[in-house]
């Protein structure tokens, strides 16, 4: 074991479960799991089952990736099932919504 990983400026864990959550549009909650110094941030994404996002969700300032947890994930186009990666780059836009309902891992590398 090497508990000094544990150490290292910056490392950090936390538990989905005890991230604190809060609801964005209706049936549709953000759980924070991490922001860094320079804005980068990721969070899960949880749609309840026919919800969808009221508008377009454009990508700014920079790209959205997004890796499909459980569910499946629409982003107005098509379906994406469990275990798909999504790259949005900056500029990108999409229209969130799932019938099924999904948990989404969410990470914004600049902000």
């Amino acid at each position: 074991m090497h508990p000094e990983i544990l150490a290292q400026e910056g490392y950090t864990s936390v538990s989905v479960k005890d991230s604190p959550v809060r609801e964005i549009f209706p049936g549709i909650r953000v759980r924070p799991l991490w922001t860094g110094p320079n804005g980068a941030h990721a969070n899960v994404l949880e749609m309840d089952p026919g919800t969808s996002w009221p508008r377009r969700d454009v990508h700014e300032p920079g790209p959205e990736e997004v890796y499909v947890l459980s569910g499946t994930f629409n982003d107005g186009a098509r379906d994406y099932p469990a275990g798909t990666f999504l790259h949005a780059p900056a500029g990108s836009w999409h229209v969130p919504a799932s019938a099924t309902g999904c948990s989404l891992f969410v990470f914004y590398p600049e902000g």
